[in-house]
């Protein structure tokens, strides 16, 4: 009883929000997330760039709502998504804001809220908390944070075509570097893939668990890792649509040494890929714009699989990136500045789209600013329950606040937004190489206090920290009264 109330309490909102009509039954939810998707490469945005081909996330935007002003927690994947499975800043139990924040047992995830409300759980794709990588008997492990069923690998990334046994065993480092490859975990085993592409695998198997039979919603999380290095590996027939060619697959057989690597070394292949160098600026777009395609194509199948079963209707669709486009694959983050690794707009907002066709509004546009941390309160609510944690960081997507405190740290940097305004300390941050010909160059690459209006310039190119000392000590003093409230000490 508890449960219906809470819903016809929801449905009741989206009716005066939205003018839907109320459900009484609890949806399947998924959540599809991105890796590393430019701001600038959402087709769903008004303006987006016109070079992509992404129908089927133009489909997913038409059919929901999309918000403009959506915020990570963290400008690399690691953190990020921490703070999207709890609704949680990371920092709280990760003092230095490291790119492994792990999962302590203390916190609560979205798939154990989800469980606990009668869901079937699962995860595909990639499962990427920074720490105890490639482990099973581990907290970060899906199976050991509230899914019923994983299949998909846990690191940073996952070469896209090398998924067999056969391949692992013949080379040197297969865990040697962030990336790796080989089978992929499954529950507590492996999945050895003689052939096949890791997008489409994630696909195939995500359609599988759709078609299940089953006597109560599931919850699937469908985590790829396009559109991540190494983004050159894509099939044929989209390297011929955009006009690039194939570039071998790793082969230990065929290897040289790249400096500190030994030969016949995945870390080598994957190094000498994911920088500029070996694929130059404008074939390296190109090879993003193929890798997006295909992505693309692969959510389409999704989507219609959910068609097919009759599910359209009763399944709820939360699409979001992990952070902002990377600097190094050719991602297009236009207006904004930076990038993934830094706190610069480029790489923490990020495209987010929420679709439940007949119930929230399609077509609808938000421009008040969220946070991922809101994903789990409202996936809660939206099955009838209630977090009673103070501790919580996120709030509804649905009730956005317009005045709302948000505040950021990444190593040395730190950002807090309320209202318009935007202080950060971050500098110029784009890893390993140069960047690519897409990525707007920051103003000005120090630690000093900068502030923007977001309203005015989204894009922070005009700091306005002389001509609003009073603002810069509001915004600092409220940052740091959060850090000294909040962070384990």
């Amino acid at each position: 009883m508890k449960n219906i109330i809470g819903l016809l309490l929801l449905s009741f909102l989206f009716s005066c929000k939205t003018g839907v009509q109320k459900k009484e039954t609890k949806p399947n939810i998924l959540l599809i997330v991105i890796d590393d998707l430019g701001y600038a490469d959402f087709s769903p945005f008004a303006d987006y760039d016109r070079s992509i081909s992404t129908p089927n996330i133009t489909r997913l935007g038409e059919s929901g709502t999309v918000f403009t002003q959506a915020y990570v927690t963290a400008p690399v994947c690691s953190p990020s998504r921490a703070g999207l499975l709890t609704g949680k800043n990371q920092f709280r139990w990760d003092k230095p804001a490291s790119w492994g924040p792990g999962l302590p047992d203390s916190v609560k995830t979205i798939a154990e809220y989800l469980k606990e409300a009668g869901y079937a759980t699962a995860r595909i794709g990639k499962n990427d908390l920074g720490r105890n990588f490639h482990k099973n008997d581990v907290r970060e492990y899906p199976l050991k944070h509230g899914y019923d069923e994983f299949l998909g690998f846990s690191a940073h990334a996952h070469d896209y075509w090398l998924n067999s046994q056969e391949i692992k065993d013949r080379t040197p480092d297969p865990y040697g570097t962030s990336a790796l490859l080989g089978p992929l975990m499954h529950n507590m085993g492996e999945k050895s893939y003689e052939e096949g592409y890791l997008t489409d695998i994630f696909t195939d198997e995500s359609i599988d668990y759709i078609k299940q039979e089953r006597d109560r919603p599931f919850f699937l999380t469908l985590s790829y890792s396009a559109v991540h290095h190494l983004i050159h590996e894509v099939p044929k027939k989209y390297l011929d649509k955009y006009d690039v060619k194939e570039i071998p697959n790793y082969d230990p057989d065929n290897m040289e040494a790249f400096g500190k690597h030994k030969p016949g070394s995945y870390s080598a292949y994957y190094d000498k890929y994911s920088r500029i160098g070996a694929i130059q600026h404008e074939d390296l777009r190109k090879y993003y714009l193929a890798n997006l395609n295909c992505l693309d194509d692969n959510i389409g199948r999704v989507l219609d699989a959910l068609k097919e079963q009759g599910l359209e209707r009763e399944t709820l669709i939360v699409f979001i990136s992990d952070n902002g486009g990377s600097p190094l694959t050719g991602a297009n983050n236009r207006p904004l500045t930076g990038g993934k690794y830094s706190l610069w707009e480029g790489g923490i907002r990020v495209p987010l789209a929420i679709s439940w066709p007949g119930t929230i509004a399609a077509g609808k546009v938000q421009n008040d600013y969220v946070s991922a941390l809101d994903i789990v309160p409202t996936l809660v609510e939206i099955t009838g329950s209630k977090i009673t944690d103070p501790t919580i960081d996120g709030i509804s997507l649905f009730r956005p606040e317009p005045d709302r405190l948000l505040v950021w740290k990444w190593q040395k940097t730190w950002a807090v937004r309320k209202g318009d305004w935007k202080l950060t300390n971050t500098n110029e941050n784009h890893w390993k190489s140069e960047p690519s010909a897409q990525y707007i160059k920051p103003i000005r690459d120090d630690l000093s206090l900068k502030l923007f209006d977001l309203f005015k310039d989204p894009g922070e190119r005009i700091d306005l920290s002389a001509e609003h000392p009073e603002k810069v000590k509001e915004l600092e003093d409220a940052y740091k009264a959060w850090i000294e409230a909040n962070v384990m000490k």
